[in-house]
């Protein structure tokens, strides 16, 4: 890591990047509620497994957690909060022992055997596998269990308050709901004494001086402490009260609970706290331009990403216009991979500390970029991998270091991991839609004059001269625009309507073997893929 020159307070509450924003509202929350500590939250229903956006609202109430470090030496904290003591609504698609859940349907999921066999319950395996998927990216957080909260008695005063304005509660809630929800809502939901079940069932009675509330099960009147694990509250209630309890001063969410975050923020009012700041993020889009749901299972999950792109190429997306819609498929990958290696060089070169704020790869490595270079960009490797029928990483190494022979796996190991990546995007997303065509007579004549020109050029590794060689053919044979000679370029020889500058290609993979490409492409004797 590289440190980068520390930006003045001064200069980091002037920054425009969306962190900094964020970050200013909070110094005004601070000044205005006289707090002494600023602290973060994210959360996570632990029914399912952690995803891509878990990890997206991390990264992001990280990024703003960095941006307010950089304006004031306030301590911060940030709690990854697992509502662990929910009750389990339906069985999952993707676990084992299917029939085992399903008789446990309506338990806190910490109730709930676990399906694989490896926790104490299912509640317990999830929220290892979040713990774990949040270590995997190096994320500094708190870890609060729902069930350890409301057990422990952590929450026991703010239920207490809670029940305390029973009436004003519900009546935030109630408009919202439909007539048969608004027959037995109740902010309290009590677990079963008898079943483990977490009941939606009508409040008969409260008693704020007892701190109970009673129901009916089975024909029997029950009454309950508030306190102690003996109830949990809906959803929405839970929400609020977890803000007051804490004293959360940041948490951001989806555009698709804004209406939540309203509704829950006038609890917290109505319990005499203040709601935390925040902002809601757009969601994201499939290929098809659909929203994209758990349910459904369209769009990307982390473990696909990775495997044909960097974590910064993900952070990078994640970074970029949080608040616009944007479709995140296999597509937008290679464009997110080459723009953080450019973004990480520039950063790296910056001597301006304001200027190092507004790039990414400031936020993405909290101000430490590694020393990691790429000689050979993603889109280059992409064509490389086409050309040369490469399936192996050393034979890309082999052109890599011909172009630049200071590289190595050892020196760029960010660059070796784009190689794994490059073959593997080819084979299942380049190859399968490529569309070779023949070229026509003014543009066989203009390539066979170009496989001379490259010839001629030799062991040239000089991108920028070779490029200048390609754009002189295209001239002499009056392609007009000079657009539609590399076009005719990229499908005649590639399959594919654009690419990276031709140049840049030529001196990687050599101009002697792009003649030879070319020649043989015009003789018919090439063996595109299929």
């Amino acid at each position: 890591m590289s440190e980068l020159p520390h930006p003045s307070c001064e200069i980091a509450l002037n920054a425009r990047a969306w962190p900094f924003e964020e970050a200013r509202k909070l110094l005004k929350r601070l000044e205005r509620l006289k707090k002494t500590e600023v602290l973060f939250e994210t959360g996570y229903g632990p029914s399912g497994l952690p995803h891509i956006g878990t990890f997206g609202e991390v990264a992001r109430t990280t990024w703003v957690r960095r941006a307010f470090q950089a304006m004031s030496d306030v301590p911060t904290r940030l709690v990854a909060f697992s509502d662990d003591m929910d009750g389990l609504r339906k069985v999952p698609d993707n676990v084992p022992n299917k029939e085992m859940l399903a008789q446990h349907l309506g338990k806190s999921l910490t109730e709930v055997p676990d399906p694989f066999g490896k926790f104490p319950s299912f509640g317990a395996h999830n929220n290892a596998r979040l713990k774990a998927f949040l270590d995997r990216f190096g994320f500094e957080y708190e870890f609060l269990s729902a069930t350890d909260c409301y057990k422990s008695g952590k929450f026991d005063a703010a239920l207490l308050t809670v029940l305390r304005h029973y009436e004003k509660v519900k009546a935030i809630v109630m408009p919202t709901l439909g007539d048969e929800r608004q027959a037995t809502y109740s902010p309290f939901l009590p677990i079963s004494p008898k079943t483990g079940i977490v009941l939606q069932v009508p409040i008969l009675a409260t008693d704020a001086a007892a701190g109970t509330v009673t129901f009916e099960e089975m024909g029997e009147r029950i009454t309950l402490p508030v306190t102690g694990g003996h109830v949990k509250l809906q959803w929405k209630a839970d929400w609020a009260m977890r803000w007051f309890a804490m004293g959360v001063d940041y948490e951001m969410s989806g555009k698709d609970l804004i209406s939540s975050v309203e509704l829950s923020s006038k609890i917290v009012r109505a319990l005499g706290g203040t709601p935390p700041d925040g902002f809601n993020y757009e969601l994201f889009l499939d290929e098809a331009g659909q929203k994209i749901s758990k349910s459904k299972g369209n769009g990307l999950s982390v473990e696909e990403w990775l495997t044909y792109g960097s974590e910064e190429s993900l952070a990078l997306f994640m970074f970029q216009k949080p608040r616009a819609a944007k479709r995140m498929y296999f597509d937008v990958i290679p464009k997110a991979v080459d723009e953080y290696a450019a973004f990480l060089e520039s950063v790296r070169a910056e001597t301006d500390p304001a200027k190092a704020l507004e790039n990414p790869a400031w936020h993405i490595h909290h101000g430490k970029p590694p020393a990691e270079t790429y000689p050979v960009s993603f889109a280059l490797l992409l064509n490389l991998v086409s050309a040369s029928n490469a399936d192996r990483p050393d034979i890309l190494w082999g052109f890599i270091k011909s172009y630049a022979p200071d590289a190595s796996p050892e020196k760029n190991p960010g660059l070796d991991k784009q190689v794994g990546f490059a073959i593997r995007y080819y084979e299942d997303f380049v190859r399968p839609t490529k569309q070779y065509r023949a070229p026509t007579e003014r543009e066989r004549a203009a390539l066979l004059e170009l496989a001379q020109v490259l010839r001629g050029l030799g062991n040239e590794r000089d991108g920028a001269k070779v490029q200048n060689e390609v754009y002189e053919v295209g001239k002499r044979h009056q392609f007009e625009p000079l657009r539609d000679w590399f076009k005719a370029l990229y499908e005649v020889l590639f399959g594919q309507s654009q690419g990276p500058r031709f140049g840049s290609f030529a001196a990687l993979f050599g101009c002697l073997e792009t003649a030879a490409m070319i020649e043989k492409t015009l003789a018919g004797d090439a063996n595109p893929p299929a």
